[in-house]
């Protein structure tokens, strides 16, 4: 293996052999999601005139649990390598700030979509799945799983304890994540909380990866794609550069 590729091996196994907490935890947090909403709002609400509430919940669960866990794999990591002392080991090898950055948000993409995929297969018995447009989904996954894995990178080189990834987690990446439409259509607010909405990145994320579902959302996938695309290059840009001038990891 090359440096980047045995840095990212090393993280990949790092959540894997807790799979327990890490995989089978959100998965079955995302179930009880379904289970409750679904129960109740079933019969009560139909989205876009002809799907049904479950159905319609299920690619919001999964985007959901792909989104959060991609943040908390890259962030959990830097923050306990840091706390721990053992990222110093890491400094001592030659490897450059791009073998940084692949590694960690390519281990943080692999365990979203891994939860995702785990959320999706538990949740095919209650809404028969629709693929309208299968490449958009795998499209915006990827993306999705990548912003926030990136987003992960710059939480856990900035916090220097627990508490305070807590609170980037907890007051953005949470409210965001909850305000994006996972539970809802956009469509059914205020027109000003609909404007408000479209402000939140997060909701091109969920919008477009619910498009390749059923071929329909509250955005154009387009619109969608260039957004959260351009999110991503400019967390990227951000996150490559305090890597390559070490911020807080090399005092």
């Amino acid at each position: 293996m090359t440096g980047w590729q045995m840095l990212f091996y090393k993280e990949v196994l790092r959540f894997w052999k807790v799979s327990f907490q890490t995989v089978a935890a959100p998965v079955l947090t995302a179930v009880l999601y379904l289970l409750i909403f679904g129960h109740v709002l079933e019969d009560h609400v139909k989205v876009y005139d002809r799907i049904g509430y479950t159905a319609f919940l299920v690619p919001g669960l999964v985007m959901m649990s792909v989104l959060q866990n991609a943040f908390a794999n890259s962030s959990s990591s830097l923050i306990q390598s840091k706390i721990m002392g053992s990222l110093v080991f890491q400094l001592l090898t030659p490897l450059s700030h791009w073998a940084w950055f692949l590694a960690y948000v390519g281990s943080s993409t692999v365990r979203g979509l891994v939860v995702g995929l785990g959320v999706f297969v538990v949740t095919i018995g209650f809404a028969t799945p629709q693929f309208a447009a299968p490449l958009w989904i795998v499209l915006f996954a990827l993306l999705g799983a990548a912003l926030l894995a990136t987003l992960g990178v710059i939480a856990g080189l900035w916090a220097d304890k627990f508490d305070q990834l807590a609170a980037f987690q907890n007051f953005i990446i949470v409210p965001m994540t909850f305000l994006s439409g996972v539970f809802y259509s956009i469509g059914s607010l205020p027109p000003f909380w609909q404007a408000v909405s479209h402000l939140n990145p997060f909701f091109y994320m969920i919008d477009g990866f619910r498009y390749g579902f059923f071929g329909v959302s509250d955005a154009s996938p387009w619109l969608s794609l260039g957004i959260v695309g351009g999110a991503w290059l400019g967390v990227s840009t951000l996150a490559v550069h305090l890597l390559r001038t070490g911020y807080k990891i090399r005092n």
